[in-house]
């Protein structure tokens, strides 16, 4: 069929906002390009050698880029909005008051070095005393007290149903993370495994126990770990959503997995109703679980325990575990020290409080001319995505009907949330230690949690503080929401030219944007419920795309002998590519709009094409250096590409990067066009 003039009307619907191109750049810098390397031989270097050199790696990082760069502003502005509440003398129960006296208490160092362990050594004799008899009651004080071994579950959005919660029930978590840190034995997994031994071992020491006991430890949770690793989901199976949606009615939960006490647990741990019926995110997973909590002998479930519970508890306790930690940390990121304490004590603070400290932060940093501009450049991002939308070769019009519905169904999220959470319930009392404080509010978040469970989902909650420099896509609200953080240069600035902002903030709008139409998000519809609402051409023909992108990132060696994952950074790789495209394409239509020329010469930017400043503020994005350590361990556990080839790798698909460079066949920023994907 064709499509109609009302299916065009669904992309054009919404408004434009007109801004200003300016004659100077003010968010990039062109001290920061290296004139010896050029734009077609490697764009990433050419764009950002000279930022890399003057933002050497210092001790604290294991990465430093300008995301990084824009962390410390933000934190340099929390940190002056919480050390000057102290001084007001704020009134008890109040946020100001949690606010300062939370941070207080992180910052005293003195104390918790005083204290030692001693805030954990009666939870440590619990666990350790409990007779054979009272080990099923252990574990229901564990699980609903300090952590979740074994087994885990909890009220989120029903995949199916994104108006109300579903119960989802998992398998025992990795401390590691990864399955591979406890399966391969290559060098470099084998480093990481062994430092977290003689983490274990040190951890359970500083907190009282003789060498032997936390060797014994030790090699008990490595045990029991290795086997939930071995039923744990690989990186590329983990990005199978559908796969992670398993219903089954409480009887057959029961059935398949008897070894857990379900009903008390529910009604004593939870407080809520056994529920009818339940989503398991990896039966295997939780099978192997199962089968531990059958076959451990209670002195290897206490050593589990007692690590979870340390583990746990370690960052908030004496300098010698945090100290402890942090050579861990070495081996895995490479950095060579720890962040100043403030820096630690502050992000605990918005970890527990993020949005009292938002409600501050916006008042003071962020205007609402920002929140404007910003909800002009999304509807412009909207119509340009919505015309590439229309004018894809391979998807057909029964699919793009769907698809432009779902792009005009998008809730928009700019700068904080219209509603601010509710603190009033939570305490933190002084007197207290910093890990009963931080427990406390780890207890109050639960039940925060768990209240949700029987009530319509909540679309107006924020999944980020309002100071956070980032962005996201949420499939089951159909949501795309940009806090107030990243709406800073080289990102955002209402007063840089057209080409910065629709090549930084622009290009990060179009990212969010697709991610409702990457791998993953294409799942979901415009009501946030994941069913399949393509032809099952259009679904292949999109399967061969990705293939083809995953390709690309595959044949990237980031270090000897290791290379990108293709599969595991798909979502974020088309993303990126949709991102760029869609962002360029509402850039050159604000341009018509104004009646600019940007081929003219009255139209550069200090002697640069606007499209050139497009493209070198979407690479100047990504500038930073980096640690091999980290870079392995990114490639390991990040779904997102290192800096480097989310520019390189996707700008080679390209024509109008080309165009903007007059890169030609035979340069090594090239890609033939029959080499080329273009999904979005």
């Amino acid at each position: 069929m064709r499509l109609s003039k009302a299916l065009f009307l669904l992309v054009m619907a919404g408004t434009s906002t007109a801004v200003c191109a300016q004659e100077h750049l003010k968010s990039l810098d062109p001290k920061g390009f290296d004139p010896t390397v050029k734009a077609s031989e490697d764009f990433y270097q050419h764009t950002n050698k000279g930022w890399m050199d003057s933002h050497p790696l210092t001790p604290e990082y294991a990465r430093y880029g300008q995301f990084n760069i824009l962390n410390d502003s933000s934190n340099n502005r929390v940190r002056r909005i919480v050390t000057n509440l102290a001084k007001t003398n704020p009134a008890k129960g109040t946020n100001a008051y949690k606010i300062a006296a939370l941070y207080e208490t992180a910052m005293d160092s003195v104390r918790r070095n005083k204290l030692g362990a001693e805030p954990i050594k009666a939870d440590l004799a619990r666990i350790e005393n409990a007779k054979p008899e009272e080990m099923g009651d252990l574990f229901l004080w564990i699980q609903k007290n300090y952590s979740s071994p074994l087994m885990g579950a909890g009220p989120m959005e029903d995949l199916a149903n994104s108006k109300q919660y579903a119960m989802y029930v998992s398998g025992g978590a990795l401390s590691l993370g990864d399955r591979d840190y406890y399966l391969k034995n290559d060098k470099r997994n084998k480093e990481v495994r062994e430092a977290y031994q003689r983490l274990i071992e040190a951890q359970m020491i500083n907190a009282g126990y003789s060498k032997k006991d936390a060797k014994r430890i030790v090699k008990n949770v490595m045990k029991i770990e290795t086997l939930l690793a071995d039923s744990t989901k690989t990186r590329e199976e983990s990005r199978n959503i559908a796969a992670m949606y398993n219903p089954r009615s409480i009887a057959q939960l029961k059935e398949a997995y008897p070894s857990f006490p379900w009903d008390t647990f529910f009604i004593e741990t939870m407080g809520i109703q056994t529920p009818e019926m339940v989503i398991v995110t990896d039966p295997r997973c939780l099978k192997q679980s199962d089968n531990l909590m059958k076959t451990l002998s209670d002195r290897e479930k206490k050593d589990y325990y007692l690590w979870k519970y340390v583990a746990g508890a370690a960052p908030y306790l004496s300098d010698k575990f945090s100290d402890t930690s942090f050579q861990f940390n070495k081996v895995v990121s490479g950095v060579e020290q720890q962040q100043p304490r403030w820096k630690r004590a502050l992000a605990v603070t918005e970890g527990v409080l993020g949005e009292g400290i938002g409600e501050l932060y916006v008042e003071e940093y962020f205007p609402e001319s920002s929140k404007q501009y910003m909800l002009g450049l999304v509807e412009n991002l909207r119509n340009s995505l919505g015309k590439h939308i229309i004018n894809l070769p391979w998807m057909s019009d029964d699919t793009k009907v769907q698809a432009l519905k779902k792009l005009n169904s998008f809730t928009v999220k700019i700068g904080y949330p219209d509603k601010w959470k509710d603190y009033s319930a939570l305490e933190i009392d002084p007197s207290l230690s910093y890990w009963e404080n931080v427990h406390n509010a780890d207890m109050w978040s639960q039940q925060q949690e768990l209240a949700k469970w029987g009530k319509p989902v909540d679309r107006t909650e924020w999944g980020m503080t309002p100071q956070t420099i980032n962005a996201y896509y949420n499939p089951v609200n159909n949501e795309i929401v940009f806090p107030a953080g990243i709406l800073q240069a080289p990102f955002f600035d209402p007063e840089a030219s057209d080409a910065e902002n629709y090549g930084g903030i622009g290009v990060v709008i179009g990212h969010e944007m697709t991610h409702g139409f990457d791998d993953q998000g294409r799942q979901f519809d415009a009501e946030g419920n994941m069913t399949n609402w393509w032809t099952p051409e259009d679904a292949e023909a999109f399967s061969k795309l990705t293939k083809g992108l995953v390709a690309q990132f595959d044949e990237v060696e980031v270090l000897p002998g290791l290379h990108a994952n293709g599969t595991y950074t798909l979502g974020e790789n088309i993303a990126d590519q949709g991102g760029l495209r869609v962002a360029y394409t509402a850039f050159l239509d604000s341009q018509k709009k104004k009646g600019v020329d940007i081929t003219s010469e009255s139209a550069k930017i200090d002697g640069l094409d606007p499209s050139q400043v497009f493209y070198l503020n979407f690479a100047n994005l990504w500038a930073g250096n980096i640690r091999d350590e980290e870079i392995r361990s990114l490639t390991t556990g990040d779904v997102h590409s290192l800096g480097k080839n989310r520019v390189n790798v996707s700008l080679r698909n390209l024509e109008p990067f080309f165009n903007a460079f007059s890169i030609k066949e035979g340069d090594k920023m090239f890609r033939p066009a029959s080499e080329r994907v273009i999904i979005w």
